[in-house]
């Protein structure tokens, strides 16, 4: 049976989590051939680091320098291998456990019998540790550390670093600055030691309090014998409790999972049985293609990786961070990509609690948070998204009348200050009012309606009509009339109604090109297209805005390798825009996050959704695009074409499918990937009236999804090369493929 951990293992990756918040992911890690967690680790949106290393010692004190000679990584541990002096092989499991606990676990081996003494120890700099909190409580080595995030917003850990089954002695004290580094050399620890110890005192003053802290506990270990273990760990936890409302959260536990086997004895085991609880809650996913296996499992790895636990902060329900570093909270625009992929799962709360988030925190006018962290909501920015849309594809696979319900208010109010404020005039078009709000900055589109859009910051200083957004308010509005009509509001209903078909003669008379073929902006101020050729003109394919008459925006447009169809489509701007860069560069400059020709994930799984839609048997051009866009798609997301490595980057360049590794945010999740498996290579679409089965023909061996559950009924889908057999509530329908097998729901 496949098993997601070990599918994944690899030896070049190193981020660790267990999905509650608290991550070791950090972007260009330096010190991993150093024992324990020498880099940073991030606590929900903050980063702190050094954590700790570890270093052995013989009975005289003298160290055992360590030689890493390989490297094992998997969702659930980072194992490595050493060669210490004197003969003594090693192997360390570092895991990250719920809580914000980071262990390093050991097992040593030596040849002949032999006495050694394992320390794990940390460097802080005093400028940001409070000297009155150190102390030993008996079981750990406390601080507390004072950090800052990325609006300035202070928040006070506690670190205590111990030795599990107790230390043999401690060590605290106050040196002047020299180098942060997790070399045992540079600490003072040698000079301290005395008869197979440490002193066991605390010391942190000196005449002066600037300098580094160096902290550290020891365990002596078994005298004498050849095989030795040792575990180490570090906790991290809010100083004050109170005042983030920490309720102590866990990572998340599955309501109700697939047997695991018995038998973990070590933490390594028990992060090992988290995470196959974790995937055992997505639908079981095997292919013949590895790359599509591959990638399913490892975006839902990716998934778990950045996802929140309830019940910590401004954190009451489950939910999912955008990515690692800066991304590492909830953020708008990429919340509705995880609610397209978590639908699936067999715990439908989860994909509730990402909207639940961004809901709970609504503001008195109606609008929406971008970002909401940990302990504050201070300079949250906002970003346009499409709710609607992701509340009609969960809703499609977990109908859930309690839900909506509650939803309803929310995303009512939301869609009256973007009418109200966005719309001001009733144009049935939708307002960007600078660059960052759409997600997608640096663009042509912008400079087409002011020169000098490129140059603002969050300033509400532009003025455009934009496509994405106006497509994400006639969702809004879509999902808004579906509600209404289950509330029994006809009234309400036809209110939404109205406003959505205003924006539907809107975007189809006015947003369409017949020149360029292809969707566009509006400037506000002539009235008039821009007729700038950018992805998002797309859009509007996903949904039943574009009719047949458009059909020429995806066959002429879309497909012609001069403007989109790259060796890996769909770059963000037509090659023909005048600032098409491919290698991330805008005006000669590289940019951490340009979209004037970079390959997108998060566009890309708009452009699959709407090729996808349009895939109809009767259209095999589209068809066969369709299948052709899946496949670069995600086998672009592997380093070099190697289908052991998948990566998910922000962007990545579209002649040579190169991520953008520069930014070293990897695990990116600002997309929807696994969805589109889910759609597309097993053909599963739901809908609000029933079930449709059509897998794109891929040409693959053998792709399988197995009892994924859907409306209350059971499915799976067996593919083989040209044809698939569903499965619903134990009923089987075999058809070929291009036969879409369509059930209704009674």
């Amino acid at each position: 049976m496949l098993d997601p951990v070990e599918l994944l293992a690899r030896a070049d990756k190193w981020f660790l989590g267990c999905g509650d918040g608290i991550i070791f992911a950090p972007p260009f890690a330096q010190w991993l051939d150093a024992p324990g967690f020498w880099d940073e680790a991030t606590f929900y949106q903050y980063v702190i680091g050094p954590l700790y290393t570890v270093t052995f010692l013989d009975n005289e004190g003298r160290e055992l320098t360590a030689k890493l000679v390989d490297r094992r990584w998997t969702p659930a541990e980072l194992t490595c291998r050493y060669e210490l002096s004197g003969g003594v092989e090693a192997t360390e499991v570092r895991t990250v456990q719920p809580g914000g606990v980071f262990v390093s676990e050991w097992r040593l081996h030596a040849d002949v019998p032999i006495t050694l003494h394992g320390v794990a120890w940390t460097t802080q700099d005093t400028d940001v540790v409070d000297l009155d909190s150190v102390r030993w409580d008996g079981a750990a080595l406390g601080f507390v550390r004072e950090l800052y995030d990325r609006r300035n917003v202070p928040l006070r850990l506690r670190a205590e670093l111990s030795c599990l089954g107790g230390a043999t002695s401690w060590d605290a004290s106050l040196s002047e600055r020299t180098v942060l580094q997790p070399y045992w050399k540079f600490a003072p620890f040698a000079e301290h030691w005395r008869q197979e110890a440490l002193p066991s005192r605390v010391r942190p003053f000196g005449i002066a309090p600037n300098g580094l802290l160096y902290a550290a506990v020891h365990r002596a270990l078994t005298r004498g014998v050849t095989d030795m273990n040792v575990t180490f760990a570090l906790r991290l936890t809010p100083a004050d409790e109170a005042a983030i409302g920490h309720t102590r959260a866990r990572a998340y536990t599955p309501r109700s999972t697939a047997a695991v086997g018995a038998g973990y004895a070590t933490l390594g085991g028990a992060s090992r049985r988290r995470w196959h609880e974790m995937f055992d809650l997505a639908p079981r996913f095997t292919c013949s293609d590895p790359y599509f296996e591959r990638y399913y499992w490892y975006r839902w790895y990716g998934l778990w990786l950045n996802a929140i636990a309830p019940g910590t902060g401004m954190y009451r329900y489950p939910t999912t961070c955008e990515g690692i570093g800066s991304f590492h909270q909830p953020i708008a625009y990429s919340a509705p990509c995880h609610v397209r992929e978590l639908r699936w799962l067999a715990d439908h709360d989860v994909a509730r609690g990402v909207l639940r988030t961004m809901f709970a925190h609504q503001r008195q006018d109606g609008s929406l948070h971008g970002r909401v962290y940990l302990n504050h909501l201070s300079q949250t920015d906002f970003y346009h998204a499409d709710w609607g849309g992701a509340f009609i594809a969960l809703d499609a696979v977990a109908p859930d009348e309690s839900f909506s319900a509650e939803l309803y208010p929310q995303l009512a109010r939301y869609a009256e200050w973007l009418l109200g404020t966005r719309d001001r005039t009733g144009t049935g078009m939708i307002d960007v009012i600078d660059q960052y709000e759409t997600g997608q900055e640096f663009m042509s589109r912008y400079l087409a309606v002011d020169a000098n859009a490129d140059r603002y910051g969050w300033e509400n200083r532009l003025h455009l009509k934009g496509i994405d957004a106006t497509v994400y308010a006639y969702s809004l509005l879509r999902a808004l009339v579906l509600m209404a009509e289950r509330r029994n509001a006809p009234n309400e209903a036809n209110d939404w109604r109205a406003a959505s078909e205003r924006i539907a003669r809107a975007v189809r008379e006015r947003m369409w090109s017949p020149d360029a073929e292809i969707f566009c902006d509006v400037d506000p101020k002539s009235g008039e297209r821009t007729s700038v050729r950018a992805a998002v003109g797309f859009y509007p394919y996903f949904t039943d805005l574009a009719e047949a008459i458009h059909e020429a925006g995806l066959t002429r447009t879309l497909l012609d390798p001069a403007l989109f169809w790259t060796t890996y489509p769909v770059p963000s701007s037509a090659l023909s825009d005048p600032l098409f860069s491919a290698a991330a560069e805008w005006k000669g400059k590289r940019h951490a996050c340009p979209w004037n020709g970079r390959v997108w994930p998060m566009t890309n799984s708009h452009v699959v959704e709407a090729l996808g839609k349009w895939a109809t048997p009767a259209r095999p051009k589209l068809r066969k695009a369709a299948a052709h866009l899946l496949r670069r798609f995600i086998h672009m997301m592997f380093f070099n074409g190697d289908a052991e490595r998948p990566n998910c980057f922000e962007h990545y360049n579209p002649f040579t499918g190169a991520p953008s590794a520069y930014r070293g945010i990897d695990d990116y999740q600002h997309s929807w990937v696994a969805d589109l498996i889910i759609q597309y290579v097993c053909g599963v679409r739901p809908d609000q009236q029933g079930l449709t089965v059509d897998p794109l023909p891929l040409e693959i061996d053998m792709a399988e999804l197995s009892d994924t559950r859907i409306a209350g009924h059971t499915v799976s889908v067996h593919v083989e090369l040209d044809a698939f057999e569903a499965t619903i509530d134990g009923e089987r329908h075999r058809r070929r493929i291009g036969d879409p097998l369509r059930i209704e729901w009674s």
